[in-house]
């Protein structure tokens, strides 16, 4: 490749300056906007993701977990006797009030469990273990929310809707979508945090089926002999609770358009620097029209200049970006960026780069050799 398209990028280093700035900016904000995406993709169904259960049995029409309402327990030994079950439990997850010791409210979802189990139960535990929601009123926070529920140490005593809750363990990562703190314990312990529900009833039965069962004839046979309630794999309800989340309620189309916005931004920045850059050296691509140098020749500097500020623009920018998802970790929003979703930003950074340089190369391909002879 020549390098007439370095000494042609490098020589105003001003323009060249406001050409990454403009890079730099349209790859901050669709990091982020996408890492917001996926971040939220992942926190809307994190229960169900990692619940560890093969099939979920939920209340009739509820559209997403938060939604759900109880329904007799009696269901669980309908499921246990089920050809292909290899073990159930009840579950708990939703809504309740927690008091902090300055006397002010927060609103939690209580997630209630079977702690012998190997499902259900909350992962990346820092302080404290499963077994020990088994003491009295035991519960697990994640420590992300620890200062907002006012916790300062493992072994503290709360109240949810006037009841004893004492904190024996603290988890890491888990958030809520809806910014409001799960608060793991006991299925038993949970039914008195829990307004509406009677002891013989539950929200959910979670399913682990047998290693070598069918999973879709498994969901068939439950379906057929448990009534009143729907049956569904893991995966059918995840992506239930996802799509509501993030396209029913319009959070998901939100976040996509802002990044949008940044692809659209960066390419109108950039067509604009690159074009201005074109211009000022029409002369000299006329000289080399006049000297004999051939369209592809042309095409190949202008688009090498492109692709030259595509990655110094996505090198500084993912830096800044990364900066910006570490901080994400103990903020209150979750922003996620997976390796392919990296190397995605970066065909996007060049292609967006290489489309704003199309932009200035139609007025060089109509350039006549002789305005290199012009006073």
């Amino acid at each position: 490749m020549p390098p007439l398209a370095q000494r042609n990028l490098f020589h105003d280093r001003l323009r060249l300056a406001v050409t990454l700035t403009g890079i730099v900016f349209a790859v901050v904000l669709i990091v982020v906007q996408i890492g917001l995406f996926i971040g939220f993709a992942s926190t809307t169904c994190a229960l169900i993701d990692r619940a560890g259960a093969d099939i979920w049995i939920v209340p009739k029409n509820v559209p997403y977990l938060e939604e759900a309402t109880p329904f007799s327990e009696r269901k669980l030994y309908q499921v246990l006797a089920t050809p292909g079950v290899d073990g159930a439990q009840k579950y708990i997850a939703t809504y309740s009030d927690w008091q902090r010791p300055d006397g002010g409210h927060e609103g939690i979802q209580v997630v209630g469990f079977d702690p012998d189990s190997k499902y259900g139960a909350p992962w990346n535990i820092v302080a404290g273990s499963l077994q020990d929601l088994k003491l009295a009123d035991g519960v697990m926070i994640d420590r992300l929310y620890a200062k907002r529920l006012g916790v300062t140490s493992i072994g503290q005593t709360f109240e949810i809707r006037g009841r004893r809750a004492r904190v024996v363990g603290l988890t890491s990562g888990i958030r809520a979508f809806t910014t409001t703190p799960y608060v793991f314990t006991t299925f038993k312990t949970a039914l008195g945090y829990v307004p509406l529900m009677q002891e013989d009833q539950t929200l959910f039965i979670l399913v682990k089926a047998n290693p070598r069962a069918d999973l879709r004839k498994l969901k068939r046979d439950l379906t057929e002999r448990v009534h009143g309630v729907d049956v569904y794999t893991a995966s059918e309800f995840s992506h239930m609770t996802r799509f509501y989340w993030m396209y029913s309620t319009g959070a998901g189309i939100a976040v996509l358009l802002a990044a949008l916005l940044g692809l659209v931004v960066g390419i109108v920045v950039v067509a604009q620097t690159i074009y201005a850059t074109t211009m000022e050296h029409l002369r000299e691509y006329g000289t080399l029209k006049a000297m004999g140098a051939s369209n592809s020749y042309i095409y190949r500097i202008i688009i090498k200049q492109a692709v030259i500020s595509a990655v110094l623009g996505y090198i500084v920018g993912m830096m800044v970006a990364l900066c910006l998802v570490r901080g994400g970790q103990t903020g209150g929003a979750s922003i996620l960026l997976p390796w392919p979703v990296a190397i995605g930003i970066f065909g996007v950074t060049v292609m967006m780069c290489v489309v704003a340089a199309l932009v200035s190369i139609n007025k060089v391909m109509r350039l006549e050799p002789a305005v290199a002879f012009k006073a």
